[in-house]
């Protein structure tokens, strides 16, 4: 090391930009109970045509549109009831000239039928004739049997994390399990020598409990990921470099949450550079500058800062859409949010993002402040909003779009 804090900083959309390892996780596939949010490795195509069959979408009575032609409430047309139609059942009976057969929301269009009337235009005036009130032009009131899905069509895309209605329409083709990329495998390691275990009852004076793990285990689990928590790792010359070492070949993306002092950094950096390629050290983010994002071999590796602020607003900034890439989306899918109106004055930087928790009240976002080593900044906050790299600061009363935490 030269005794340089930073080198090659960059700004984060240069990182979401710059960065981006060829590493995908592997494909497996998984039934639907087990697909919702994953990620599929191609896009499926539809066997057959869906619906598959012309069904009916209202209750009603299937006719030839051409017999309804100039009917109204006072010159109603007047058709033979045929017979009806039953759920689950191929039709028995076909639509000729002058008749009509009850349809249920969903049944099967009989033969001779271009059109259904809904039930509410229509009355039995008599038992056996159906009077019609309203026109219907042929295709009213039905879907064709490859109007949802045509066959051969894709059901889903690839590269898109499978939402409910996915689920739904692939059930409906008869798809019943999906190739999928599998969980990113997320190594998380902590390093400092005031770092120790949470279950630590009584502190020495110095020492902190690792807080940063947990919440970062928390983040890739939201994310989809797989956490690893792989321990607590001393400052001490080689240590690092030595897990680096055991670690990589299992993981998808490794997570080095590092001390906050100089040396501590350096330390990272260079157990880093002994295992991969450092891509940039120090990114223009506030809280965060402190971090490291390296290529290790073709798996991603990301220092984070020690302090657990910066750690967690980072990760979310670039770790979780890393995250989202590793298995196979290339556009993570957004964050809730909402739009508020910004309380009071925000000083920013130019060329740096800043990004500012807030709570929300009654519309107004107000920021929450604090120092990067305080977590309860972040159990505080209702969201977050990003001044652009672009800006030197926000005024009062401007509306900004907040991210929400879940």
């Amino acid at each position: 090391m030269t005794g340089r804090e930073f080198f090659t900083a960059r700004t984060v959309a240069e990182a979401l930009a710059g960065f981006r390892p060829d590493h995908r996780t592997p494909v497996e596939h998984v039934p639907l109970a087990d697909a919702l949010h994953r990620v599929p490795a191609a896009a499926v195509a539809s066997p057959a045509p869906l619906p598959g069959f012309v069904k009916s979408t209202v209750d009603g009575y299937a006719v030839r549109a051409a017999d309804t032609y100039g009917a109204s409430d006072g010159l109603p047309s007047y058709l033979d009831l045929l017979g009806a139609v039953s759920m689950g059942a191929a039709p028995d009976v076909a639509v000729r000239a002058g008749g009509c057969v009850a349809m249920p929301t969903g049944g099967v269009l009989p033969d001779g039928a271009d059109a259904v009337v809904m039930v509410e235009y229509t009355a039995e005036t008599m038992p056996g004739t159906i009077e019609i009130t309203r026109p219907v032009a042929p295709g009213s009131g039905l879907v064709r049997a490859d109007e949802d899905v045509t066959a051969g069509a894709p059901l889903v895309p690839a590269g898109r994390p499978l939402r409910a209605p996915d689920l739904g329409l692939l059930a409906a083709a008869g798809v019943t399990t999906v190739a999928v990329h599998a969980r990113p495998r997320v190594v998380i390691i902590s390093t400092g020598d005031e770092v120790v275990p949470p279950s630590t009852v009584e502190l020495l004076p110095g020492q902190v409990r690792d807080a940063t793990a947990s919440a970062l285990a928390g983040l890739v689990t939201d994310a989809g990921g797989e956490p690893v928590v792989a321990g607590i790792v001393s400052d001490e010359p080689g240590v690092l470099k030595d897990k680096l070492a055991e670690v990589l070949p299992t993981a998808d993306l490794v997570v080095v949450s590092a001390g906050s002092s100089v040396g501590a950094r350096d330390e990272t950096a260079g157990a880093v550079a002994a295992v991969g390629s450092v891509w940039c050290h120090g990114l223009a983010i506030k809280p965060g500058k402190p971090t490291l994002l390296a290529d290790c071999g073709g798996i991603p590796l990301i220092g984070l800062p020690g302090n657990p602020l910066s750690a967690l607003v980072v990760f979310g900034q670039v770790g979780i859409p890393l995250l989202w890439r590793l298995s196979g989306c290339e556009h993570p899918p957004p964050a809730p949010s909402t739009l508020a109106r910004l309380s009071r004055d925000l000083a920013s930087a130019t060329g740096r993002l800043d990004v500012v928790q807030v709570q929300l009240r009654d519309g107004v976002a107000e920021p929450v402040f604090g120092p990067s080593a305080l977590l309860s900044v972040l159990t505080r906050a209702d969201g977050y909003l990003v001044v652009p790299e672009p800006a030197t600061g926000l005024d009062a009363g401007t509306e900004v779009e907040v991210t929400l935490y879940r």
